[in-house]
């Protein structure tokens, strides 16, 4: 069988590799997959997208496939990622689904699917769908509808009002007349919602790379590239800085200091706050084995517990709804608040964080400083389909690694995976001593492109 769905739905070069068949085929097998887990009579999809030039095929192309096995669909148009989860529970959609690559260059685009509630689609649920499209398509042209019985096509014109709604209401009350806030869009979905939601607030809102024409998406810019909103904070004396990824389900900032604040820190503020309002629960946040050593020694010595799973959001909210738990992230600014929300949300992340700014006092920086970072090193190393998964029968890159690990000893860690979003294996060494762990990761990364080429 192939294989459509990694970590963050299915993903790929738009066209070429994540073709238009293969999205209606998606489109087709989803509709049949989620009207029987659902139990809807009526089929009605909400179909949002980011700001890549080739979201407009993509959509025609699921929504064409929905509609002709009989699924009605309403197009939203540009959104964040977010908004699509959040609208699909609360106005009760048999299914949502996000066109869009995240973080990636505008050439990427992805399918990303959520349940009637707003959660992702467990791996099983994307397996049978993967099924039906490879294994037995024929069921899929079986369901085809007569004329007369094809799903209808609308666009929505205020799905972005509601979602802007319901992340003002997430933080009532909240006034910041003499705060100035910097947001990076990416060039992505964001710059729909952004000045919506922080003027609400009536903070002084300064936008920038919120001008997107199809192809500078993610580029030089956003959460993948902070320069540009470091300078733009220093310059304008800005007390924040804020950066999101091109659907907004991501968020990272900076402080007033030009400084960047991670995911693992904004976690560690998030965790604090809560404790001290008893509002977090079980004393627990739900972090990934990249969460940087400093949140695990902050969290030991605060009382706060840490429960750890494989990268990706979908595994933290995986354990969070299982366990009870309702605060949950990654050092990516993937940052869960399950009592506002059903995925991760940058735009909620924000005017979380400068809550707890305006309640506290304190500057971003001051915040920030409750957890140590150790020195990280990530290398990236690209490797073509054939090699993926046979790295890890490599023995002299098995060996390698056992030897890293053990240098480091009790003071650092070593961990290399494979992404679930692109193809390429990630070399993650974390310690105190950075010239060290620089060392272990470059001599890893190199064997492992070595053994590639053999």
């Amino acid at each position: 069988m192939g294989k459509l769905f990694g970590t963050d739905g299915a993903r790929g070069v738009a066209v070429t590799e994540l073709t238009c068949e293969i999205a209606m085929q998606i489109g087709r097998a989803a509709a049949m997959v989620l009207a029987k887990e659902s139990g809807h009579t009526e089929l009605n999809f909400l179909i949002g997208k980011d700001t890549r030039v080739s979201c407009d095929v993509l959509e025609a192309a699921l929504a064409a496939g929905i509609a002709s096995v009989g699924g009605n669909c309403n197009l939203a148009g540009t959104l964040p990622t977010p908004a699509v989860s959040f609208l699909t529970n609360s106005r009760g959609y048999t299914a949502g689904i996000m066109i869009s690559a995240s973080h990636n260059s505008f050439e990427y685009n992805g399918i990303k699917l959520f349940a009637s509630t707003g959660y992702k689609l467990p791996d099983e649920t994307e397996e049978e769908i993967e099924a039906l499209i490879f294994e037995n398509p024929e069921r899929i042209t079986a369901a085809l509808k007569s004329a007369e019985k094809v799903g209808r096509i609308v666009h929505d014109k205020t799905a972005a009002a509601e979602y802007v709604k319901h992340i003002t209401d997430a933080v009532s009350g909240l006034k910041l007349s003499n705060t100035r806030i910097a947001i990076d869009c990416a060039n992505g979905a964001s710059y729909i919602t952004a000045e919506k939601i922080f003027a609400a607030f009536d903070a002084k809102v300064f936008l920038i790379n919120a001008a997107p024409n199809g192809v500078n998406i993610n580029k030089k810019c956003g959460s993948t590239d902070m320069n540009t909103l470091i300078s733009f904070v220093k310059d304008k004396k800005c007390d924040i800085g804020l950066a999101f990824d091109g659907d907004a389900d991501r968020c990272l900032a900076v402080d007033e200091t030009g400084a960047i604040i991670d995911g693992d820190r904004l976690i560690a503020i998030f965790a604090k706050d809560m404790k001290e309002k008893e509002t977090l629960e079980k004393s627990t946040a739900v972090v990934t084995v990249m969460t940087n050593l400093g949140f695990l020694e902050y969290a030991e010595k605060n009382g706060v517990n840490v429960l750890s799973t494989k990268v990706g959001d979908r595994y933290i909210l995986e354990q969070m709804v299982d366990k009870g738990y309702n605060l949950g992230g990654e050092q990516s600014g993937h940052i869960i608040f399950r009592d506002h929300a059903t995925t991760g949300d940058g735009e909620l992340t924000a005017v979380k964080l400068l809550e707890v700014m305006k309640q506290t006092g304190k500057p971003l920086s001051e915040l920030a400083a409750v957890m140590s970072v150790y020195p990280q090193v990530m290398l990236n190393v690209t490797i073509p389909p054939e090699f993926k998964e046979r790295w890890k029968n490599e023995t002299e890159v098995s060996e390698l690694i056992d030897a890293a690990k053990a240098e480091l000893g009790s003071a650092g860690r070593i961990l290399v995976r494979e992404s679930g979003t692109e193809p390429l294996i990630r070399v993650m060494a974390e310690g105190k001593d950075f010239k060290q762990i620089n060392r272990l990761a470059g001599e890893i990364a190199a064997k492992i492109g070595e053994r590639i080429k053999k």
